[in-house]
């Protein structure tokens, strides 16, 4: 069985999970619709008030990462 997943993402949403990777301190996001966008799709929870990325977000995100620098290229 294929697992993968490949996510259409805005690219707000990829810089919001791109900003989950290291842990940071309490700051506010910008569009809490991002934020809420990203919960839905499984890919962000949200723990003691802060955004955490998701075993599967870290996954959509490693997977995006190649499509990401073909666009900067």
């Amino acid at each position: 069985m294929n697992t993968e997943f490949d996510c259409d993402l805005t690219p707000d949403q990829w810089e919001a999970l791109k900003a989950l990777r290291a842990p940071a301190p309490a700051a506010r996001w910008r569009s809490r619709y991002v934020l809420e966008s990203l919960v839905a799709l499984n890919l962000v929870s949200v723990d003691g008030g802060f955004p955490v990325m998701t075993a599967r977000g870290r996954h959509v995100l490693i997977r995006g990462s190649s499509r990401l620098l073909d666009v900067a290229a």
